[in-house]
């Protein structure tokens, strides 16, 4: 008995000289910093857990280039994965060192996005869309197209949110363009221009969509799939949709800073926030689609997750967000902003 808690203490001692804490910077509320998850992570590593937070993805980048050595994880939208490559703020991944490396879905880790220079600088972490949804009350029949947006009988009872780069994203794939690849701006223009009377609001977060939904305020809108997962979950009657026209997929990647200086740390992190384990008890609450092949088929028939993302139907028809020029988008914004003023 003595030497099994001689041997234990010295287990222990080792684990806690082992033992860093990592500097995650993310979106406040987004799968790393749950309570449980943290917990579970510091219980099985002995690693600590400390995060910030940042409010768009240029807020993120200016954060590493002022606070070089201050983060250990970052969470990267696969379209600014390689600026932040290019301006040599993040480290390729060691996938040696992510135990949950080889059940990770083959497409996304071969992503472009997150592969600049041809090596993989962040691992595909989640992904979903941002579509449509209706208050299925409303709705004898779903909708299937976009179109729906712009049906005179639902003036004053339909909503997008207010970002001009999604706005006229969603507009190109109404146009039957390609969202990455817009060549008829005019047209873009002119069905935005046609959209803006049947709105009765914008809406810029989760808990404005899910009370201007349940007052009625409107019925159709825009939305994210994870946001839907969590508002059917709460009990709002709605069905999210896949239109014909397709929805705009966005993949969130998690990187490792160049400079960080708990490189291993930092591996096991994620390699714990791609675990099947951590990924089927997040879904319960919430989460955005999985990039673990494992963790999604563990899931329920019943999860959102499984029943919609997990289609291959519904996957084909995403088209998947690409980096934006800043000329493009200072161009998307302003045409944005005098739709708006002309009102």
């Amino acid at each position: 008995m003595k030497r099994f808690l001689l041997t234990s203490a010295l287990v222990m001692a080792s684990q806690a000289a082992a033992a860093d804490e990592i500097r995650v910077l993310n979106w406040q509320g987004y799968g790393t910093d749950l309570d449980w998850a943290i917990a579970a992570f510091t219980e099985k590593t002995g690693h600590t857990v400390v995060h910030e937070y940042f409010t768009s993805e240029q807020e993120m980048l200016t954060k590493l280039r002022t606070n070089p050595g201050a983060y250990d994880v970052v969470l990267i939208n696969a379209a600014y994965t390689a600026q932040a490559q290019s301006e040599g703020l993040i480290a390729p991944i060691d996938s040696s060192k992510i135990g949950n490396f080889a059940d990770l879905d083959p497409a996304l880790v071969g992503n472009e996005d997150l592969n600049p220079a041809g090596a993989l600088h962040g691992v595909p972490w989640t992904w979903g869309l941002t579509s449509i949804a209706v208050n299925t009350a409303d709705f004898p029949e779903l909708p299937t197209s976009l179109s729906v947006l712009w049906d005179p009988a639902l003036k004053g009872r339909v909503s997008i949110r207010d970002d001009g780069l999604e706005a006229v994203q969603f507009a190109a794939m109404a146009t039957g363009q390609n969202l990455n690849q817009i060549t008829d701006l005019e047209a873009v223009k002119a069905r935005l221009t046609e959209l803006m009377p049947q709105v009765t609001t914008f809406w810029s977060s989760e808990n404005d969509w899910n009370q201007f939904m349940a007052a009625g305020d409107f019925v159709v809108a825009t939305y994210w799939s994870g946001s839907a997962a969590r508002s059917i979950a709460n009990g709002l009657p709605i069905t999210f949709i896949v239109p014909e026209e397709g929805a705009l997929g966005w993949l969130d990647g998690l990187s490792i800073p160049a400079s960080s200086t708990k490189m291993d740390a930092a591996h096991a992190f994620i390699d714990w926030m791609v675990d099947p384990e951590f990924y089927v008890r997040w879904d319960t609450e919430g989460a955005p689609a999985t990039s673990n092949t494992k963790a999604a088929a563990a899931l329920p028939e019943t999860s959102f997750n499984r029943a919609v993302l997990g289609d291959p139907a519904v996957v084909a028809k995403v088209q998947f967000m690409k980096p934006v020029s800043d000329a493009d988008r200072e161009t998307y914004l302003k045409l944005w902003q005098d739709l708006k003023a002309a009102q």
